[in-house]
C-alpha cells in the first residue's frame, strides 16, 4: 500500500471568492484583502546585484535585503499581520508567570486542536529540540514521512537516526498524485515490526512536507498512520508548521472532505495525533511556536524542559505580543476566505511558469512554488549544487531572493561524505497577503528569460563550508565565470531596464 486514498475529483476546482473570471475569459487569483500599510522596495541594477551575491557568498541567505527586490526565500516569520493581529498586540499582558495572554492563546489552541496542554516555545525548531532531548535517545529511529532540516539535525545530534517512509511517487517531480506527502503504509508496518516500538522515538508526519515541494498528505492516510502507531504503542507526532495549505488541499482534493469546515477538518487530523508542535512563524501569521498535548504523562515529561531552555511555562521566549497576534493569526487561519490565498497565489505561479516550459513540481503544493533545478540546469552536475547556482541565477535576473533546496540543505556523512538529495529544487517561497498579482507575474517572466538562456549558467564550489546546517550560513563561489556572462547577457537582452 503507497497511501493513494483521497484522490482528485477536481484538482484546480478553487471556492468562486478566491479567482476571478475576466471578460477575456481569463481567470485569475484575487486577493480577499487590501493594502493599508506598505513597505518601500528597492529593485537594484543587475551590475549591484552581482556585486550583492558575491559578498554573500552565492547564498542568498547572506543577502542584505535592502538588495531584495522580492523577498521569496521563506515565509517563516514575514507573513503580513492583520489589523486585527496588530490591534490585539495592544492588550498584551507582560507578566512573566500567569499572563493572560498565555490563556487566551492556550484557550484559542484547545479550541483548535482539542488539546488540554500548551507547551510555548521560541519557534518550530525550539519545539523540534524539545522533542528530542525528551525521546530521543541513541540508536533510536524516527520514521517520518519525510524529513526537515532543523529537526533531523536535532535527532541526528543526539545519535538516533531519520528514517523516510515517503513512496517513490512522493519524490517524482511532475505528477497529478494530490497526496504527494503520504506516507507508504505498509513500509510503516515493517519498519515497527524490524525496530520494534521501543525503539521508535516517536513517528513524525509533516503537514506539508517543506523539502519535496510542500506537498500535502491526505487525511486517511494520516488516520491509517495513527491507527497503526496506536496499536503498536508508537507516539505519533504531527508538524502543523504548514498545516494551513495541507488544510486547503484536504478540503479541496479529498471527496470526504469536500462539505467540512476547515475548522473540521483540523480538529479530525488533530484527533490523530498524540503531540503537535508548530512554528507560528508559519501557523498564524506571528513568531513563536510551541506544543499541544493532551495526555497528563506526556505533558509532565516534557514541561521540564521548556523553563530549561525557552522560558517559563506561559511565554516560553515568546514575546507576549506576538503571542496575541498568534491567537487572532489561527482564527484566520480557519478562515475559508484567507487560508486559500497561499495555495491559490502559488498555483497561479507554478501554471504560469509551468505554461512557458519552465520545470517545476506538480501539482502545486503549499508554502510556495518549486522550480525543479536538476531539469533546469540538467547540464550542471548535483555535486556543484544545480539548485544553490539556480538561486543565485534567479536573484541576479530578478532581484528575487528564493531558497536552496537540494544537496546543499543536507548534511555530510561521519566520514565527509556527502549523500545527494532526492531532489534539487529552488523554492520561491510566497509569504501570505504580501505580495500582488504583478509582482509575482515579474517573477514569472525572469525566470522565463533565465530558462532561455540556461546554458550561460555553472555550478558552484565551497568556499567556507560549516560542519552544521552549512545552507544557512555557508559561502560559495562560481565555477568558472558564468556570473558575468549571464549579467552581459541580461544586459544585451534587457538593456538599461531593472
Amino acid at each position: 500500500m503507497s497511501g493513494h486514498e483521497g484522490r482528485c475529483v477536481e484538482p484546480e476546482d478553487l471556492r468562486p471568492m478566491s479567482k476571478v473570471t475576466y471578460f477575456s475569459g481569463e481567470t485569475f487569483p484575487l486577493e480577499m484583502h487590501k493594502v493599508r500599510i506598505i513597505q518601500k522596495l528597492t529593485l537594484l541594477p543587475v551590475e549591484e546585484r552581482l556585486r550583492a551575491i558575491d559578498e554573500a557568498g552565492y547564498n542568498t541567505f547572506l543577502l542584505q535585503n535592502a538588495d531584495v527586490f522580492l523577498d521569496m526565500l521563506t515565509d517563516s516569520g514575514v507573513n503580513a499581520m492583520s489589523d486585527r493581529q496588530q490591534a490585539a498586540m495592544l492588550q498584551a499582558d507582560d507578566a512573566y508567570a500567569g499572563s493572560a495572554t498565555f490563556t487566551r492563546l492556550h484557550d484559542k489552541l484547545r479550541e483548535v486542536f482539542g488539546k488540554k496542554y500548551f507547551l510555548p516555545a521560541h519557534q518550530g525548531r525550539a519545539a523540534e529540540h524539545i522533542l528530542s532531548v525528551a525521546f530521543v535517545k541513541p540508536g533510536m529511529v524516527v520514521p517520518m514521512n519525510y524529513h526537515f532540516t532543523t529537526m533531523k539535525q536535532h535527532i541526528t545530534a543526539l545519535g538516533g537516526q531519520v528514517v523516510e517512509l515517503i513512496p517513490p511517487e512522493g519524490v517524482a517531480v511532475t505528477s497529478d498524485n494530490p497526496f504527494k506527502g503520504n506516507v507508504d503504509l505498509a513500509h510503516v508496518e515493517r519498519l515497527i515490526a524490524e525496530h520494534g516500538p521501543e525503539n521508535i522515538a516517536f513517528f513524525r508526519m509533516e503537514a506539508g512536507t517543506n523539502l519535496i515541494g510542500g506537498q500535502p498528505f491526505s487525511l486517511a492516510n494520516l488516520r491509517a498512520v495513527s491507527h497503526l502507531c496506536r496499536k503498536e504503542g508508537v507516539r505519533l507526532v504531527l508538524d502543523a508548521s504548514l498545516l494551513a495549505d495541507n488544510l486547503h488541499f484536504i478540503k479541496n482534493r479529498e471527496p470526504e472532505c469536500a462539505d467540512w469546515s476547515i475548522a473540521q477538518i483540523a480538529a479530525a487530523m488533530a484527533d490523530c495525533a498524540d503531540i503537535i508542535y508548530f512554528s507560528a512563524r508559519k501557523l498564524g501569521f506571528g513568531r513563536g511556536g510551541g506544543i499541544v498535548i493532551d495526555d497528563d504523562a506526556l505533558y509532565r515529561d516534557l514541561r521540564a524542559w521548556v523553563p530549561m531552555y525557552e522560558g517559563f511555562l506561559t511565554y516560553g521566549g515568546m514575546s507576549v505580543r506576538e503571542m496575541e497576534a498568534i491567537t487572532i493569526g489561527l482564527d484566520e487561519t480557519l478562515d475559508e476566505d484567507m487560508i486559500n490565498q497561499g495555495p491559490v497565489f502559488i498555483a497561479h505561479f507554478v501554471n504560469e511558469m509551468e505554461r512557458r516550459g519552465i520545470p517545476v513540481i506538480t501539482p502545486p503544493g503549499g508554502l510556495g512554488a518549486h522550480v525543479d533545478a536538476a531539469r533546469f540546469l540538467d547540464h550542471v552536475d548535483q555535486r556543484q549544487y544545480p539548485s544553490g547556482a539556480l538561486a543565485a541565477a534567479v536573484y541576479l535576473a530578478s532581484g528575487v531572493r528564493g531558497m536552496e533546496r537540494g544537496t546543499m540543505s543536507e548534511q555530510r556523512e561521519p566520514d565527509g561524505t556527502e549523500p545527494l538529495s532526492h531532489m534539487e529544487l529552488l523554492r520561491l517561497a510566497l509569504p501570505r497577503r504580501v505580495f500582488t498579482l504583478s509582482q509575482v507575474n515579474y517573477a514569472v517572466d525572469r525566470i522565463h528569460w533565465l530558462h532561455a538562456n540556461r546554458r550561460i549558467v555553472g555550478g558552484l564550489r565551497w568556499t567556507e563550508e560549516p560542519e552544521i546546517l552549512r545552507f544557512f550560513y555557508g559561502r560559495l563561489a562560481p565555477i568558472g565565470d558564468w556570473q558575468h556572462a549571464l549579467v552581459a547577457k541580461f544586459r544585451e537582452d534587457f538593456g538599461p531596464s531593472l
